[in-house]
């Protein structure tokens, strides 16, 4: 099967696959990825000169400021004249091939921004947006599609100049009428995610060709402008007769540096760069997608994958495996440096993964419950038996970040705490509650006698070698997972809850079915991976608001339903400065911790990524992601000199 133009979000940093969704709730992942799509690491493009446009732009309204980029607390590093960001080559060759791999099992629809269908990995590619992110900056968007922006006094209009320029694939002119009917059509059709993060959105109107005007509520979050700048744009005209919200193969019109290229249902699926693409000039685009074709290769069996990157099938390798780090690698081609394995120092706060215990099954209705059972996960033993203690352990919310709480909570702090005390737990108040620490034996006795008074003190009862609820009901559960990669370190978990009492069972299924079961909140416990950004803003209502634990295809895998938390994330959506920012994330982190809704994982502060020694790349790599996919490129002379033969 072929396929032209597919979505327009650029690639993912690290195997998307591998997490339970393939939509990034970060607002860095957000905005690089139109809201639903893989966390991008095609960049952006800055808003350069032009005189020709300047010349026809109206004049600046009464208090109206206009600027060559958004970012959360109005600090941009880079001036409106830049011409190349500092992390990429300008004169990068263009060609050959980047392949990866998903281990999805297959894909049934080429929209990623519905809920409907299981999307192709990376789909959202071939949309442009009005702005994208820096890959320097935390939370810095330059402008794409738009060339400015101007912002009204209150800061409730948006004004987007937009370069003229602008292509679809097709050759039709991109417009303010194209960008305002895919801000309206995604609020009220797109992917609930996305709906949601739209609800402020009063209007999007065209008011000239190449001038969206955008209109806000007044309760509008503060990261609501950055949201809307980084929605994938449509054409108008290609949905003229054609359902926006239906799963299809028909590859969709794009105006992206990519568009859909070869795909095969369940096997892969290719994109091609787009030689005469409008924007390749671009002060942000210099350097950058450079590869003739990226592809993704689907096995749906990670040791199957693997020993199809060690047969040269697919090119570049992000590995989440310590045990295969290892031990894995003792393979000729990388003995003969043919294949390298090397690892990058990132900075970004990592996945917060860990297990997530659905709150609306009534056996995790009380948290006493769900904080004993982490008492009989031994991290210890698991890191050093398991993962050659590669890993560090995640003990917050924004882990490796200053929004983490530390110690006893501050006067600030607890001023937005103690109109909830009724509702909380005392560990709120007090030092930041922390995963427990084993004796590194495997079966802690000290460790599970604390879980067995927990588990009593919230009314469970013993008979015989089994534990009951306080209904009766025996407490038993399944942990639910679309591969076996976890298996290893969740074998041993359910060994410990049975000493507990407690009946645990592991189970795989297929990643369509994961995908329903998950937007459904059909599971008892799954592994979630939470990506938070420097600045959290509308991931957080995502992920942990009371609202988003009602209605299908929601990130609150949880089912977190609370008044205290409701009102530290409105206060962390509409805080003005930094400071304030901090002080609100750690107080919610305290209330989540105190809730046991998750137990942590671990996370390594490194990316490590294994790949044939087919790359070149830029001595100065980006700050906050490795930038294989945005900055590296194919060099010929070295697949030729270890006569790679891969696809």
């Amino acid at each position: 099967m072929k396929g032209a133009p597919a979505t327009p979000v650029p690639l993912p940093e690290v195997n998307l696959a591998d997490r339970p969704f393939a939509y990034p709730l970060s607002r860095r992942g957000l905005i690089r990825s139109g809201a639903l799509g893989a966390a991008a690491l095609f960049a952006p493009s800055g808003f350069a000169k032009d005189a020709k446009q300047a010349s026809a732009t109206p004049a600046l309204a009464p208090g109206e400021t206009e600027s060559h980029g958004l970012s959360t607390f109005g600090d941009l590093a880079l001036p409106a004249d830049f011409t190349q960001f500092g992390y990429v080559r300008a004169d990068a060759p263009k060609g050959g091939q980047l392949t990866l791999t998903t281990q999805a099992s297959t894909y049934d629809s080429l929209n990623g921004f519905i809920l409907r269908g299981t999307p192709a990995q990376g789909v959202s590619i071939i949309f442009d947006s009005l702005l994208t992110a820096s890959l320097d900056e935390r939370d810095a968007y330059y402008g794409l599609v738009a060339r400015a922006v101007r912002v009204s006094p209150d800061k409730l209009t948006y004004r987007f100049l937009l370069r003229k320029e602008a292509r679809f694939h097709d050759g039709s002119p991109l417009t303010a009428e194209d960008c305002a009917f895919s801000l309206n059509i995604l609020k009220s059709k797109g992917h609930p995610i996305i709906a949601q993060m739209l609800r402020d959105l009063v209007s999007a109107e065209p008011e000239a060709d190449d001038v969206l005007v955008v209109k806000l509520a007044p309760s509008r979050t503060r990261d609501l402008p950055l949201v809307i700048a980084g929605q994938p744009i449509f054409s108008k005209a290609y949905y003229a007769n054609r359902a926006f919200d239906e799963t299809t193969l028909e590859p969709p019109l794009g105006s992206g540096a990519y568009k859909i290229g070869a795909f095969e249902q369940g096997r892969f699926n290719g994109f091609d760069r787009v030689a005469d693409y409008w924007g390749k000039d671009l002060p942000v685009n210099v350097g950058q997608n450079n590869f003739d074709h990226i592809k993704f290769e689907y096995f749906g069996d990670s040791n199957v994958a693997f020993e199809g990157f060690k047969a040269g099938a697919y090119t570049l390798r992000v590995e989440d495996t310590a045990r295969l780090w290892a031990t894995g690698y003792d393979f000729p081609a990388v003995r003969e440096k043919r294949v390298l394995k090397e690892t990058f120092q990132n900075n970004r706060i990592p996945g917060i993964q860990g297990w997530c215990f659905n709150t609306r099954r009534p056996m995790f209705k009380d948290a006493r419950i769900r904080e004993a059972l982490g008492y009989a996960f031994d991290f210890q033993w698991a890191s050093h038996n398991l993962m050659y203690d590669a890993y560090k352990r995640v003990t917050s919310y924004f882990e490796n970040s200053d929004l983490a709480a530390t110690g006893e909570p501050d006067a600030a702090e607890l001023a937005l705490l103690e109109p909830f005390r009724a509702e909380l737990s005392p560990q709120v108040f007090g030092p930041a509650p922390m995963p427990p620490v084993s004796d590194g034996s495997g079966q802690d006795r000290n460790l599970l006698r604390k879980a067995n008074e927990l588990l009593l003190a919230a009314g469970c009862v013993r008979k015989g070698e089994k534990l009951f609820l306080p209904d009766g009901k025996p407490l038993e559960f399944e942990f639910l997972d679309r591969y076996n990669l976890f298996e290893r370190i969740t074998l041993p978990f359910i060994k410990n809850l049975k000493l507990l009492g407690v009946t645990a069972t592991f189970r795989v299924i297929d990643s369509a079915q994961y995908k329903q079961r998950m937007e459904t909140f059909d599971f008892d416990v799954t592994v979630d991976n939470m990506l938070m950004s420097h600045s959290p803003g509308e991931e957080l209502r995502n992920y942990f608001g009371s609202e988003a634990a009602t209605f299908n295809g929601s990130r609150n895998l949880a089912g977190v339903s609370s008044k205290a938390i409701d009102a530290l994330i409105d206060k962390a959506l509409k805080v003005e400065t930094r400071a304030e920012l901090v002080t609100v994330c750690r107080a919610l982190d305290r209330v989540l911790r105190a809730g046991h809704y998750t137990l942590f994982h671990y996370y390594t502060p490194v990316d490590r990524i294994a790949h044939w020694d087919v790359f070149g790349r830029p001595d100065q790599p980006p700050k906050y992601e490795v930038g294989y996919t945005s900055t590296w490129w194919w060099d010929e002379e070295k697949a030729k000199k270890i006569n790679f033969a891969g696809r």
